[in-house]
C-alpha cells in the first residue's frame, strides 16, 4: 500500500464526513467517528442494534469505500455482511476485521 493511500485512510475527517451511528432511521446514538481508528474503537461502544442496522444496510461499506477510499477493507466488510452475523458475534467479528486491517496498515506506514 502506498504511503499516500495509507495516510488518506488514516486521516482525521471533517465532521461532515464522519460516520454517524444510528439504531434505526432517525434514531441517532450520539456516537460518531471522524477517523478509521475512532470508527474501529466505537465498534465496541455502540449497541449491537446499531451495528446490525448499519452493516445490513451497507452503510459501513459505503462509508469505507467513499470516504476512507479503502477498497480492501470495503470487500472485507461486504464479506462479513454476507455471513449474516448478529449480536455479540457480529461485534467481535467486525472489531477483529478492523483491528487486523488497522495493524496491517500501520505496519507499512
Amino acid at each position: 500500500m502506498k504511503e499516500e493511500t495509507t495516510a488518506r485512510i488514516l486521516r482525521t475527517l471533517p465532521r461532515e464526513k464522519a460516520f454517524y451511528f444510528f439504531t434505526s432511521i432517525g434514531n441517532y446514538t450520539g456516537e460518531s467517528a471522524i477517523s478509521f481508528k475512532e470508527f474501529m474503537n466505537k465498534i465496541n461502544e455502540v449497541s449491537v442494534k446499531s451495528l446490525e442496522f448499519h452493516l445490513y444496510r451497507g452503510d459501513f461499506e459505503k462509508w469505507i469505500a467513499e470516504t476512507l477510499e479503502d477498497p480492501e477493507l470495503t470487500s472485507e466488510i461486504e464479506s462479513l455482511r454476507n455471513q449474516n452475523y448478529s449480536g455479540t458475534a457480529l461485534k467481535e467479528q467486525l472489531y477483529n476485521i478492523l483491528t487486523k486491517h488497522y495493524e496491517k496498515i500501520i505496519s507499512k506506514f
